[in-house]
């Protein structure tokens, strides 16, 4: 026996299924793209500098806003690798002290090599903390990345006193024109 409150569930199952086949089914296409993100935050070089500091004290990260322009490369060693763009963005602290740290951040990836040369993605979301795997939401782009959506995913893979390296794995949902 099929009972009412079953019967809707399977349809409104059903209804999710066709309408997200149909929206795939127009020609959207899942790209993995992997980039590398070389930042320096110290020394003359460096391309993170903070630009408002907390008003709670120097050690405190809430209301500290930082502004930066990394290098996008296509590998993790800076002298082998070919420059593809820029990833500049704001970060702004937003953990409360006593708090774990945390920042909002907005970005742009450039591009001004490579495959997608003119055209730029913008990722925005929070940081909780520099440990382990950083996600962000991808939410548009221009050029090549119109009407794009996706996510990304960075893990730092060489890190010294001056700078850091991430694998920045872009996952990007793009609509055929």
């Amino acid at each position: 026996m099929i009972t009412m409150a079953s019967s809707s569930r399977s349809l409104l199952l059903l209804l999710l299924l066709a309408s997200s086949a149909a929206f795939l089914a127009a020609g959207d296409k899942l790209t993995r793209i992997r980039v590398y993100m070389h930042e320096t935050f110290a020394g003359p070089n460096a391309t993170l500098l903070a630009v408002l500091h907390s008003p709670l004290g120097a050690n405190e990260t809430f209301a500290r806003v930082v502004v930066l322009d990394d290098e996008l490369r296509d590998g993790p060693d800076w002298g082998s690798s070919a420059p593809l763009g820029r990833f500049q963005g704001i970060i702004a602290g937003t953990a409360l002290p006593g708090t774990p740290t945390a920042f909002q951040s907005t970005i742009s990836l450039v591009f001004t090599a490579g495959e997608y040369d003119g055209s730029t993605l913008t990722m925005v979301g929070p940081v909780l903390g520099f440990a382990g795997a950083i996600e962000r939401a991808l939410v548009g782009g221009t050029g090549a990345f119109r009407l794009a959506r996706g996510y990304c995913v960075m893990t730092a893979v060489d890190t010294t006193a001056q700078s850091v390296v991430y694998e920045t794995d872009l996952f990007v949902l793009m609509h055929a024109a």
